[in-house]
């Protein structure tokens, strides 16, 4: 420690055994951590809130009060077309009631606008008239103004500009007053509606009514102008249109008449005089074939009957037939007369041969009346089949004819349709023709104010209310990132489990920051003094702890040699390395400790003598061991003292010497503590950590940094140190509970202690 015995750490943990726990994180975001990040940075974050709320505050205040108001439009919903290119009313569409919005804020319409009200003439839209003291712009306007003169060739500087005439500076603050007010107005469509919002801003509330109002009725009037003139266009299109379409509608008709005439298309009653002679050449063809097939039935019956030598009496031919008929009488009579000259007369009478020959002459009748009717049949059988054959190439003809004629309809019937689609055009044509005597509808706009604009009450610009809320929480937000940033750039550490996070070394203790040091008369105690004069203070007891974690540090090898080392100067290693003998030389056990920093000496001066001899000269063997040691006649702690007189480039730490001394050392005491220099400034310090069984880190509460101590548990890994683990000084007992320390609170067991 320092001469001026500043703080030192309270006992917060007990020995570690292996390797260090790291706990498990249960949630992703801890209440409590981030509850004492807000406690650790409360004052810087309540400053920031304060004067973000304030600044806030301060240019809502200053701010000139802008009014807003609304007109309310409501467009047409008609969407018919009249004739190609020509539309009556407005689409339905998203597009179309989107382009509204567009016209509504147009350049053009928002110069009529400007126009009508003369704002050109009013300092708001005017500011080449804010050099007049009595028209002063606002806030915005004059932030406006700043921004562009410092933008490239923003700068209104009348110097360099050439001179303009009236003319060309009225028509500049005309645009200017346009461009302003194309600022000023705002138009929305209300949802999925037919309904269009004007919004107008002014410092003036009654300004503001006027302007949304005289854009809707600008809108209104635009529309009427816009029909009429479409009117105008659309009776000269309709005239020229309806004389065209009548000369296509005449030669469309004359190209269907023309083409019938060429292919004999004429029709009767609507059916073609080819398809009705196809008719009546199927109907007698149906019949002659009927015909010819009961001729040749008849034929091949009688055929078949004489063939087979039958009898042809039950022929429908031979039984119509007279001549058979009365030759079949006669065979019958002469049969009767044959019978009854047979039974009288013998077969050789001229009766009966007479009667014979009458026989035999029939039978050669009727034979030749059968012939005769067999050749008939054969005629007609010719007949029919003639016909048949007539009829069959007749009809072959017509069909022919027929599918020539259809397929010249498929061309019939595009001219048809041609001249249709020309006769249903121009009849559309000329019934909006004939409408256009009533001018009615290109009286009324499509589109009508709903509701016009209401004179505002209350400034919608600025929202003091609002302001000053996201003022409040843009405070909040600055506060909570800039303590969040804080603790993102916080390089030190606080409590054990960030020393077992951050470095995987246990905390083997916390010595408590002594503000108040008691004092024997007028000379100030020193905190191994305090130590004995409060036994039973945290400070002993944090003190108590720490050597309780050396030797439970390694229960299965006794650590008899320890060295306290700490990064760098002035982190309280002196100081505790002299609290930590006394507090073993109290509780029984022989312990030394050997003053190892030869460039300060600083154990040899907060012990508070200057020897004559000590460890140097011991090494040297100048002196013999009890000659150089020195007792604490208070708590019986020996002491290796260094003198002032000596100072040694040899290497002393690597020496065998000092081997032998630390040997013949653990044959004499329970426990050897040896104060080095800082390791990472003195190179011995590395091997005196190298030879001892155990090796604590010092290092400041809130002062060393991360990166410090790793560094120094690096150079000690690199030595083969046996690292016990990181002991924290100088621990502000009243601040470390905003750290988040996870052990006991030290007001919950202070009861235990007479003092801190």
């Amino acid at each position: 420690m320092n001469k001026a015995y500043p703080p030192i750490d309270i006992a917060s943990t007990y020995p570690s055994y292996g390797p260090p726990i790291v706990a498990k994180e249960d949630a992703l975001i801890d209440i409590q951590k981030l509850l004492q990040i807000v406690r650790r940075r409360f004052w810087i974050m309540l400053l920031v809130f304060v004067l973000t709320v304030a600044a806030v505050t301060a240019l809502t205040v200053r701010m000139t009060p802008v009014y807003t108001t609304s007109t309310r439009v409501i467009v047409d919903s008609r969407d018919t077309q009249i004739v190609e290119g020509f539309r009556e009313g407005i689409s339905t569409t998203t597009a179309a009631i989107d382009t509204e919005v567009q016209v509504i804020r147009s350049r053009t319409l928002l110069s009529k606008v400007v126009e009508r009200l003369q704002l050109q003439t009013l300092p708001e839209f005017n500011p080449s008239l804010w050099n007049d003291p009595d028209a002063k712009p606002g806030m915005v306007d004059r932030v406006k103004g700043f921004i562009k003169g410092i933008l490239p060739g923003g700068s209104d500087d009348a110097s360099a500009a050439p001179a303009e005439t009236e003319e060309e500076k009225a028509e500049r603050e005309f645009q200017t007053a346009v461009s302003m007010l194309s600022n000023k107005v705002n138009v929305t469509r209300v949802g999925a509606t037919y309904i269009i919002d004007i919004l107008a801003t002014s410092e003036s509330p009654t300004l503001a009514a006027q302007i949304a109002d005289t854009v809707a009725t600008e809108y209104e009037v635009d529309q009427l102008n816009a029909k009429f003139e479409a009117n105008k266009r659309e009776t000269g299109f309709l005239e020229e249109k309806l004389s065209a379409l009548r000369e296509e509608v005449r030669q469309a008709e004359s190209a269907v008449t023309a083409y019938m005439i060429a292919y004999n298309l004429t029709d009767a009653d609507g059916i073609s005089i080819a398809e009705q002679e196809i008719t009546r050449v199927t109907t007698d063809l149906t019949n002659a074939e009927a015909e010819l097939a009961a001729a040749q039935a008849r034929l091949n019956n009688v055929r078949s009957t004489l063939a087979r030598g039958g009898s042809t009496d039950s022929v429908a031919e031979v039984l119509g037939s007279a001549v058979i008929g009365e030759l079949r009488r006669q065979q019958a009579e002469i049969a009767r007369q044959y019978a009854e000259l047979r039974t009288r007369y013998g077969e050789r009478h001229p009766e009966i041969l007479r009667i014979r020959s009458e026989a035999a002459d029939v039978d050669a009748q009727i034979a030749a009346e059968m012939g005769r009717i067999v050749s008939s049949l054969e005629g007609e059988v010719d007949v029919a089949e003639s016909r048949v054959r007539s009829l069959r190439a007749n009809q072959g003809r017509n069909r022919s004819i027929l599918a020539q004629n259809n397929r010249a309809r498929v061309g019939l019937g595009e001219l048809e349709r041609e001249a249709e689609s020309k006769r249903l055009v121009y009849q559309r044509y000329l019934e909006t023709n004939n409408e256009q005597g009533s001018s009615e509808k290109y009286a009324q706009a499509d589109a009508r104010i709903l509701s016009a604009a209401a004179i505002p009450s209350s400034p919608s610009f600025p929202r003091t209310k609002l302001n000053i809320a996201l003022g409040m929480i843009l405070g909040g937000m600055l506060a909570a990132g800039l303590a969040l940033l804080a603790e993102l750039l916080d390089n030190y550490f606080s409590t054990p489990e960030d020393i077992e996070r951050m470095f995987g070394q246990s905390s083997i203790g916390s010595i408590p920051l002594l503000t108040k040091l008691k004092s024997f008369g007028k000379k100030e105690i020193t905190p191994a003094d305090y130590l004995i004069a409060n036994p039973l203070s945290a400070f002993a007891e944090s003190v108590r702890n720490l050597r309780a974690s050396i030797i439970f540090a390694d229960l299965d090898k006794e650590s008899k040699t320890v060295s306290i080392t700490s990064s760098l100067p002035d982190e309280g290693k002196t100081s505790m390395t002299y609290c930590l003998g006394r507090m073993s030389a109290m509780s029984g056990a022989r312990t030394i400790i050997i003053d190892g920093d030869f460039r300060r000496r600083q154990l040899t001066e907060v012990i508070g003598f200057e020897p004559e001899r000590g460890f140097i000269e011991h090494l040297f063997g100048e002196v013999t061991l009890e000659e150089a040691t020195y007792i604490d006649e208070q708590t019986g702690l020996h002491i290796l003292p260094l003198t002032n007189a000596r100072n040694t480039p040899r290497d002393v730490f690597g020496s065998k010497a000092f081997d032998t001394l630390i040997e013949s050392l653990k044959d004499s005491y329970d426990l050897i503590v040896i104060d080095t220099g800082p390791i990472l400034l003195m190179a011995e310090s590395r091997v005196v950590a190298s030879k001892t069984d155990q090796v604590i880190v010092v290092a400041k509460w809130r002062s060393t940094s991360r990166w410090t101590v790793q560094e120094t548990l690096k150079i000690l890994t690199d030595f083969n140190a046996n690292i016990a683990g990181i002991a924290m000084t100088f621990v502000d007992m009243s601040k470390r509970k905003k750290h988040g320390y996870g052990g006991a609170n030290y007001d919950s067991y202070s009861k235990y202690y007479t003092s801190s």
